[in-house]
């Protein structure tokens, strides 16, 4: 294994991709249809001499299945995140609530109250349609490590 700086930012990186692809899904139950074929695939290569990154690589694979889903409470979608879930638990990820860790920030950065004023005055400036300006505030957000998503829901954000 390489420590570096760059491995650490990949990794994170990694692990916001499969965050950000169970934002949106609510909390998994018990009996959730689980993908046994995931499942099997994931204990396959962990029994093969705990090969980790063949199981991360399953991980992504259902990660990017969930975001092809429309319906985040759909029957497949259910099955998705949970199993998901659950095979990252495996490996002690993915156990902390999405949009925890999507938005968690360092002491020395904007607050989230801050991050939340700026967007609620992005929305009101895009309703008013003063674009210029609801632009400035997605740059200045993104100036400081905030990158802003919308969609049908609203506006969402994540740290990068």
């Amino acid at each position: 294994m390489n420590y570096s700086n760059e491995n650490l930012d990949e990794a994170r990186a990694a692990l916001t991709r499969l965050y950000t692809a169970l934002r949106g899904s609510p909390a998994t139950t018990p009996d959730a249809p689980r993908d046994a074929a995931a499942e099997s695939e994931f204990h396959r290569v962990m029994e093969d001499d705990f090969n980790t990154s063949r199981a991360i690589a399953v991980l992504h694979g259902l990660a990017t299945r969930l975001n092809k889903e429309a319906d985040r409470s759909a029957p497949e979608a259910l099955g998705i995140a949970a199993t998901l879930r659950n095979l990252g638990g495996i490996l002690g990820l993915l156990q902390a609530d999405a949009d925890a860790f999507l938005q968690a920030g360092s002491a020395t950065g904007i607050s989230n109250d801050e991050i939340n004023r700026l967007i609620e005055q992005r929305t009101a400036a895009r309703k008013a349609k003063n674009f210029a300006e609801a632009d400035r505030i997605r740059d200045q957000l993104l100036a400081q490590g905030v990158e802003l998503s919308d969609g049908p829901k609203g506006t969402v954000w994540i740290r990068v």
